[in-house]
């Protein structure tokens, strides 16, 4: 039987990359629906599949679906997908899935009554190759036990797309480190197989775009886990002469070898995208991630049905929030001293 879901929330363009990922692994897009009529005729034109709902409730009481994937409002993704699961359905959600504690808190506590599942689409790991790539070679003993992750990821804030006024807004979105250094907390609890993480230090700031006083342009953050340590740095500050939108890099560092992952462009390199680079004890190699298969959504689609976590276990998408927010909330502001 296939998985029919439904998409919902079309304010960050992240959505496109949601529903593609669950119709190239077989799911059915059956009901859409969203307040902009913009927003609705791109993505009619895009995936022409499936009804426009009238409203939420109307794909909420719809029994035939499974599934709800949202890229709404960052503020407003929690309380869909609490909504979701108490109807019966499991819910993807763009990240940041979560703004404060309090949505989280009830996340976590819907999600255990129902036993619905409530996946948070980490893009820059779930959906790009070299990071799937990266992680099958550190299962493989290729690093030996990883005892360090260092992860940029580095954005341009104009000239790619236009932005809403909520991006601008930390509001809206919890912070620069709650919105985009979730990918890196993610990806070092996943690389170091930790459970558990504390945030030794943070800090933000504002250094370029003073004009827009509810955001930050900067974040940074130290993490430690029992057995690993883990930096990470953000921004808006990609320049424009780079023909991508940012130069997101990973680094892990093992006891038997390292791991470079650049994962949008490789500088005055290689081209195209979804590098990487492997250091052992044999020497440096390049490794092609071009037939690398993407299995988040064929994962999902087999959580879904056999009630599993192999697209991503459940525990570690709410600790990578709660960090990410544990960041936010404790991140000295450079800008303000």
């Amino acid at each position: 039987m296939s998985i029919r879901f439904a998409a919902v929330g079309f304010e960050h363009g992240h959505i496109y990359g949601q529903v593609a990922v669950m119709l190239g692994a077989g799911a059915d897009l059956v009901a859409y629906h969203d307040v902009d009529e913009a927003r609705v005729t791109r993505f009619r034109e895009r995936f022409p599949m499936g009804r426009r709902a009238e409203n939420i409730r109307q794909i909420l009481e719809d029994e035939s679906i499974d599934l709800v994937v949202s890229a709404a409002v960052p503020k407003e993704r929690a309380e869909l997908g609490i909504a979701v699961m108490r109807h019966g359905k499991d819910y993807m959600s763009d990240k940041p899935a979560f703004t404060d504690f309090k949505q989280l808190e009830r996340a976590r506590q819907v999600q255990a009554e129902t036993g619905r599942i409530f996946s948070v689409n980490f893009s820059e790991h779930l959906t790009q190759k070299a990071t799937v790539k990266a992680g099958k070679l550190v299962a493989a003993g290729a690093i030996g036990q990883v005892v360090q992750t260092s992860g940029f990821g580095p954005h341009r804030l104009f000239g790619h797309v236009q932005r809403p006024a909520w991006a601008f807004d930390r509001q809206y979105f919890g912070g620069i480190i709650n919105d985009l250094a979730s990918h890196q907390i993610e990806q070092f609890l996943f690389f170091t197989g930790s459970d558990q993480a504390e945030v030794v230090a943070a800090t933000v700031g504002n250094f370029r775009f003073r004009h827009y006083p509810r955001m930050h342009d900067f974040g940074d953050l130290t993490l430690r886990s029992a057995h690993a340590v883990g930096h990470i740095r953000v921004d808006w500050l990609t320049p424009a002469g780079l023909p991508v939108w940012g130069d997101v890099r990973l680094f892990i560092v093992g006891t038997e070898g390292m791991i470079e992952l650049r994962k949008n462009i490789d500088i005055a390199g290689r081209a195209g995208e979804s590098h990487l680079f492997l250091v052992d004890q044999r020497g440096a190699r390049y490794i092609d991630c071009s037939d690398t298969e993407i299995t988040y959504g064929r994962d999902l689609i087999a959580d879904i049905r056999e009630r599993g976590e192999s697209a991503i276990p459940q525990a570690r998408c709410f600790l990578a929030s709660e960090l990410a927010l544990q960041a936010e909330a404790m991140a000295v502001d450079l800008t303000r001293l």
